[in-house]
């Protein structure tokens, strides 16, 4: 054993020798826990791609928003380069630590309308929650068409055309 970790060897009570302590300097930098030391702020869009990603996970969701956005967004989905857009159908409101959100699905026909309300709900408030930190304060949905089975048939005729 060196000479220094003798010296800083210590006797208890009983007169036996106990391993040295080491002591060490805490030296503190910054101004206090490291969440503390700035702000991370979330856009709207950032929330609406993950609600609209969540809300067609769900089974018996056809699509997301009304009727208008989804001809414009079709019409864009066939421009060369034009990326299919997850957050039709998705709005948002943002603020420090919550947020609210609105949601425009079509259903596809023989669902249970209810439960796959519920079902968007709840994985969209799972989805938000876990990625951002936020907390979901409500997720209002409406339902703005169911889809028939048909009409992939005629959907398909009119794109031959």
């Amino acid at each position: 054993m060196s000479d220094m970790a003798e010296r800083n060897r210590t006797q208890n009570s009983e007169g036996e020798f106990e391993p040295p302590t080491q002591t060490r300097k805490t030296v503190k930098r910054g101004g206090g826990a490291p969440a503390s030391r700035g702000r991370t702020t979330i856009a709207d869009g950032v929330v609406e791609k993950i609600a609209g990603m969540a809300a067609r996970d769900v089974v018996g969701v056809h699509t997301m928003g009304s009727g208008l956005s989804r001809t414009f967004g079709a019409v864009r989905d066939r421009v060369p380069g034009g990326a299919k857009s997850v957050t039709r159908g998705v709005k948002v409101e943002v603020g420090e630590s919550q947020t609210a959100l609105d949601l425009e699905i079509v259903v596809d026909y023989g669902v249970a309308i209810a439960d796959v309300a519920q079902a968007v709900r709840e994985n969209v408030i799972a989805a938000v929650e876990r990625m951002t930190g936020l907390e979901v304060v409500e997720v209002n949905i409406a339902v703005s068409d169911v889809h028939l089975p048909e009409e992939e048939d005629e959907e398909q005729e009119s794109r031959l055309q």
